[in-house]
């Protein structure tokens, strides 16, 4: 019987029908075998970070339980999903796509990796990765920071460029 794991991940998207690609890729993990979804936050339109010349993306936090402990595993099977849904993927790093699925937190558990980094290693200073986790997990603890989401969502709040709005329920099901 294989052990069973907590992960926190952060899916968006910024091409094509955002919504929609979010509730695919929440299907493609509540049917994949290994997977279960607990929780998902709303969703919110959110600036791009880093390449800004870019359509605004639509993100939000989904809590799963996995039949394994290796996020690695997790890890592939998230980029299998990525890969079925947008053939082409992105073009450059921070760019366009159609579907991103990040592990955030997998457990407890902390890992550098030169494939992974868990905690995800920028979490903390994204309001489009904290907003959508204070939904669904805004007391979960950062294992090495030490705050609980909602602290470190709090700690960012107040800086600009950052915006992170909520969709209305017509836009989310449209």
């Amino acid at each position: 019987m294989p052990d069973f794991s907590t992960a926190v991940l952060s899916i968006g998207s910024n091409k094509g029908d955002k919504p929609a690609n979010l509730h695919l890729a929440i299907a493609c993990l509540d049917t994949h075998e290994q997977i279960e979804v607990m929780a998902v936050s709303q969703f919110y339109k959110t600036q791009p970070q880093n390449f800004v010349d870019q359509d605004w993306f639509v993100n939000a936090a989904v809590k799963i339980r996995c039949r394994t402990s290796d996020p690695l595993a997790l890890l592939n099977t998230l980029k299998q999903i990525e890969s079925s849904m947008d053939k082409q993927g992105k073009s450059f790093r921070f760019g366009p796509r159609k579907i991103d699925l990040d592990i955030i937190y997998f457990d407890d558990r902390i890992m550098k990796t030169p494939e992974l980094e868990i905690p995800h290693p920028r979490m903390h200073e994204r309001h489009f990765v904290l907003r959508p986790m204070c939904d669904i997990e805004p007391g979960t603890v950062h294992p090495v920071l030490g705050l609980t989401t909602q602290a470190l969502f709090n700690q960012i709040e107040t800086q600009e460029n950052q915006a992170v709005i909520p969709l209305d329920e017509e836009e989310e099901s449209a």
